[in-house]
């Protein structure tokens, strides 16, 4: 089963094979990522080790959404060894988020 994760946003796609799920996460990603993933996953029939690969799109996006995603992904796809890719369709040994811009670092008060 091929896993396709997008977590740019606070609505957050998934798709297995062809079915398509989304799920407003808000504040709660990090929280709770995997369990709507293993959800999922349970709908279908299917566990972990039922997936192929993964695509991730890595970006522009939200800087917190595309962080948690990429641990995700990157923590799935060498957990059961299986091929990673970004949105591009190019393969990645581990996904290095793209935020679309340069991070806005604020300067020490002290």
């Amino acid at each position: 089963m091929k896993l396709y994760l997008d977590t740019s946003t606070p609505v957050c796609q998934l798709k297995l094979d062809d079915k398509e799920y989304t799920w407003e996460s808000g504040y709660e990603l990090a929280e709770k990522l995997h369990q709507f993933i293993h959800d999922k996953l349970k709908e279908n029939g299917k566990t972990w080790e039922d997936i192929s690969e993964i695509t991730f799109f890595s970006g522009p996006g939200s800087f917190t959404g595309l962080r948690i995603g990429a641990a995700v992904v990157n923590t799935l796809a060498d957990q059961l060894n299986i091929p990673l890719y970004d949105h591009h369709g190019k393969k990645q040994k581990v996904i290095i988020p793209d935020y679309g811009r340069p991070a806005n670092i604020t300067p020490p008060k002290k």
